[in-house]
Formats: structure tokens, C-alpha cells, sequence
């Protein structure tokens, strides 16, 4: 009988127990690693940038007479709203004056040129979008001149590929009132109101040219009564008259600056304006009403006193046979003078549109009372 080996008192499993075992503690083993590494935070990928939008060059809007009233308004207003999508190019004769060296600081390019020199438009109008072509008859009173400063700015918008303009314009009171009617004098043997009736022809050269235009026709300066000397002044008893040669009739009339903002409006709705008609006012006001706002501002008394045209042609001020016809004109065709301006889209240009009575508040430190 053979003898027992040492240390083989255990008894061994059979190999088919001895690697289930194995199986059981590989699967154990890798629950354990399975659990240990939920617990570790899965690394994540890196985040991609989104690739940046660039944004659209603006449109560069050239801005005649961009010191004065109007493209005043027009320069502000683009320059007020840095997210519209356009840029000021302010013309000017004198690029060094304060208003132009102001205009600059706001962020507007300026730029020399001179409505009498055609060329010189035709620089500043070079790739520019929109170009706000305004004319300057108060200036030298010619209604001549002023047709050839409408005539070079339509040439200089063709020639530089302007693809949206804005006229500012006046109707031809000569449709009202015909040369031949003497109720009206006639001035200068061709007018009955120079600056309007120019405007209102210089609209054929924009026209006739072909240029993408919009005729923007605007109303009185309600500013007229700070600088054109219309304000209130001493009576011979010392009480405030605003003298105008208006009856009971309504004027349509306009704080000078919203003439602009209303241009910008229609810049910013685009090329559906072409080829359109936009009459713009800020309020309908008779001169009593205009009396009564501004003696509220003001807060002193003002009368309205009603003179005839034929009275207020004498007046002697320079252009006061002129106004005198305007005037009368208003009188007797106020309707069409008010059906022509819509006050609801007016708004809708320019939503900050100012009132008769806004503007007064507004301005009644620089309304002249002497």
C-alpha cells in the first residue's frame, strides 16, 4: 500500500467547480471595477466655439446739408441708433465749423462738397447707399438756383449709383392758383410761391434721371418762429402778439428736426418707399391754437392777431411777400394742403414726433419775445 503524500489531507474541487469559481470572481471583479469608475466624472469634450456672425458693413447714408435742420435731424437719428445698420457721410461746405466737428465726435464721416459743384457731389455720393438730398433757397432766395442745386444732386446720385434717395420737396401752389390768377401776385413773372413751386419742378430731374427716389414733402418749421423772426412780439400795449395772415385757418407744421427722423424712417423701410409720395406734419394748428401753446411755454400772454396777406406783404422783411402768398394759399386750400400730410404715418416714421405744444416746452428758452 502505497503512502499518503504530505499536505494532501484537502481535497481538491473537481475542475469543472474550480472554473465556475474563476468565472464568478472575474465577474465580481469587474462589477467592482464597473462601480469604481461610475463614481469617477466622465471627462468631457471639448466645447466647440460657435463660429462668430459677422456683421453686415452699414450702409452709408450721405446727408446734404447735414448742419442745418433737416439732415441735421437725419445725421442725429442714424447716429442715435448705432444698431440700425447705417452710417452718417455728412456734406457740408465747411467741414471745420462746430457743427461739423461735433457731428464728427458723434461717429459721422464728413465730407466737403457744395451743392454748385456737381463733382464735388458726385464724390461724396461715391459708394454711399442712400443719399438726403435737400436745397437752400433761404439761403440766396433764387428759385433758379435752387433748381440747379436740385438738378446736380439727381446727376450726382445717377452718376454714383445711389440706390435710395430721399427729395425733400413742396407741392407747386401754381396747381392751386394759376399764373394767371391775380388773386395771388405772381413773383418773379413764373411763381406764386418761389420756394415751393422750384421744389415742385425740380422733382422731374430725379424723376426724368431715373433715380430711385422718394419725394418727401415737408410742412412750415414750427422753428420759423425762433429764427425766421415770426416769433410773438410787444404790441402797442405791451401784450404779445403773433401776427399771421391765416383767418381761422389750420397750418400744417412741423418741429424742423423731426423732418430728419422722418427720412430716417423712411431709410430704414427701404425700397418699398420708391417711386412714393410721403407728406409728413406734426400737428394742424390754427394761429390761435399756435398763440395759446406758446404763451402756455412761454407762460406769458400771447394774442393771436389775424392780419390779411395783403397786410403781411408789406411787412418789408425780406420774403414777406412771399410768405404772404404761402399764407394765403394755406387759407384757402387748407383741406388739400392737410389731406396731402398724414399725421398716423408721420408717427409711424418717426414715433417720437414732437407736438405743437412738446415743441414749444422744448424750445421756449430760445423763442425771441422782442
Amino acid at each position: 500500500m502505497a503512502a499518503k503524500k504530505r499536505g494532501s489531507t484537502r481535497k481538491r474541487k473537481p475542475a469543472a467547480k474550480r472554473a465556475t469559481a474563476k468565472a464568478k470572481s472575474k465577474r465580481a471583479s469587474s462589477a467592482k471595477k464597473k462601480r469604481g469608475a461610475a463614481k469617477k466624472p466622465a471627462r468631457r469634450a471639448p466645447a466647440q466655439r460657435k463660429p462668430t456672425a459677422r456683421r453686415a458693413p452699414a450702409r452709408i447714408i450721405a446727408v446734404v446739408g447735414a448742419t442745418g435742420s433737416q439732415g441735421g435731424g437725419l445725421a442725429r437719428a442714424i447716429l442715435a441708433d448705432p444698431k440700425g445698420g447705417f452710417a452718417v457721410r455728412a456734406i457740408t461746405r465747411h467741414p471745420d465749423s462746430p457743427a461739423a466737428r461735433e457731428l464728427a465726435r458723434l461717429g459721422a464721416e464728413v465730407v466737403a462738397a457744395d451743392v454748385t459743384d456737381r463733382a464735388s457731389l458726385e464724390r461724396a455720393f461715391a459708394g454711399a447707399h442712400g443719399a438726403y438730398c435737400v436745397s437752400f433757397f433761404w439761403a440766396h432766395m433764387s428759385p433758379e438756383r435752387e433748381k440747379a442745386e436740385a438738378s446736380a444732386m439727381a446727376q450726382a446720385a445717377k452718376r454714383a449709383g445711389v440706390a435710395h434717395v430721399i427729395w425733400s420737396t413742396l407741392e407747386d401752389t401754381r396747381q392751386f392758383v394759376p399764373l394767371g390768377d391775380n388773386r395771388v401776385p405772381t413773383l418773379l413773372g413764373h411763381y406764386k410761391v418761389p420756394h415751393f413751386d422750384a421744389k415742385a419742378e425740380a422733382d422731374a430731374y430725379f424723376a426724368t434721371l431715373g433715380v430711385p427716389t422718394t419725394y418727401l414733402i415737408t410742412s412750415f418749421y414750427w422753428d420759423n418762429f425762433i429764427h425766421f423772426g415770426m416769433g410773438p412780439k410787444p404790441g402797442a400795449d405791451g401784450v404779445l402778439d403773433l401776427v399771421l395772415p391765416m383767418a381761422t385757418a389750420k397750418l400744417c407744421g412741423i418741429a424742423a428736426e423731426d423732418i430728419g427722423k422722418c427720412a430716417y424712417g423712411i431709410f430704414t423701410r427701404g425700397t418699398p418707399s420708391v417711386g412714393r409720395r410721403v407728406g409728413i406734419a406734426g400737428g394742424f394748428l390754427t394761429g390761435a391754437e399756435m398763440a395759446a401753446s406758446l404763451g402756455k411755454a412761454l407762460g406769458k400772454s400771447i394774442r393771436y392777431v389775424a392780419v390779411p396777406p395783403d397786410v403781411y406783404r408789406t411787412f418789408g422783411f425780406p420774403g414777406a411777400d412771399e410768405l404772404g402768398n404761402m399764407f394765403q394759399i394755406d387759407v384757402e386750400f387748407q383741406d388739400r394742403f392737410m389731406a396731402v400730410r398724414d399725421l398716423r404715418e408721420t408717427r409711424a416714421l418717426n414715433p417720437a414726433l414732437l407736438t405743437f405744444d412738446a415743441w414749444a416746452r422744448k424750445h421756449k428758452a430760445e423763442i425771441p419775445t422782442a
